[in-house]
């Protein structure tokens, strides 16, 4: 008897009959691990260990691939909010399942089709989706992200730049592979749509601030860490961005998400009245943007 489950988890919890079978998978054995709940079948001759409700699942069953911000939430990327199942479908794709709600069907090329995995499309298309779709925020983070990890290196990322419509190609002029938080690239961009001058990861001895405005207020984006050891480490953090002649600002993540108009008001006051008084003090170093 075949281990159906551990086999279909050997495939990456997605498999299709045919793939089963070439490992010696038998009718009985599929029907018994699905009558045993080892495995759904998610659609004609496909199966699953995931849960029913899971994002990739979802894709399958209607007959096609993650993409956009839906596979680069799946991939573990930096995406605020995944509202919309984005789903690549080839333009002569036949048969599909019902959609149900919040999704949206791209009727993608067959080139693409065969790019990428059994359950998204390839990371490259997966991000040129984004930056067509979503708003600027949104597609600065996960190309920041796809950065920062490594996913996408130097190569891959003029390749990107290439595969983007000519009138979307600004879109890397916005972008920081050394932005190292969600939080922090949401706020890099909102304020420089803001018209705001932000660097990132800008050095201080043997650390970084987050993020410097104006050459002046020096703002750092807290994740949840609330242990003691990260409290007292933040506060000598911020004791030296002072000592550096920075205006230090720390901000919470949820604050960054949820509450943008207060953190931006906290900047733009601390710019304010630090440009009305008659003396500015003057920092002890000073930087070049980072590439």
């Amino acid at each position: 008897m075949v281990d159906v489950p551990r086999l279909v988890e050997s495939l990456g919890g997605f498999a299709d009959k045919t793939q089963l079978v070439a490992r010696g998978a038998r009718d009985r054995d599929l029907t018994r691990a699905v009558g045993q709940q080892e495995v759904s079948r998610i659609r004609r001759g496909w199966y699953t260990t995931h849960p029913p409700d899971a994002p990739a699942v979802r894709a399958v069953r209607i007959g096609g691939r993650l993409t956009g911000v839906s596979a680069i939430a799946e991939w573990g990327g930096w995406v605020l909010r995944t509202p919309t199942l984005h789903v690549s479908v080839p333009d002569n794709a036949a048969r599909l399942r019902p959609t149900g709600k919040n999704v949206r069907i791209h009727w993608d090329s067959r080139a693409l089709s065969t790019r990428g995995t059994t359950t998204a499309v390839a990371l490259i298309d997966a991000l040129v989706r984004v930056v067509l779709d979503e708003d600027l925020e949104t597609a600065v983070a996960a190309i920041d992200w796809a950065l920062h990890t490594g996913r996408l290196d130097r190569i891959d990322f003029e390749k990107f730049v290439l595969a983007l419509p000519t009138d979307r190609r600004w879109v890397a002029t916005w972008v920081d592979g050394t932005c190292e938080s969600l939080p922090e690239s949401l706020s890099r961009t909102r304020l420089r749509l803001a018209g705001h001058h932000v660097l990132s990861q800008v050095p201080l001895g043997s650390q970084r601030i987050d993020l410097v405005i104006d050459t002046l207020v020096a703002l750092e984006t807290d994740g949840d860490e609330f242990h003691r050891e990260h409290f007292e480490r933040d506060r000598r953090k911020d004791l030296a961005i002072a000592t550096a002649g920075y205006l230090s600002l720390r901000v919470p993540a949820r604050m960054v998400f949820n509450e943008w108009p207060v953190v931006i008001l906290a900047v733009e006051r601390l710019l304010n009245t630090h440009a009305n008084r008659p003396h500015s003090p003057t920092r002890t170093n000073s930087h070049e943007r980072r590439p």
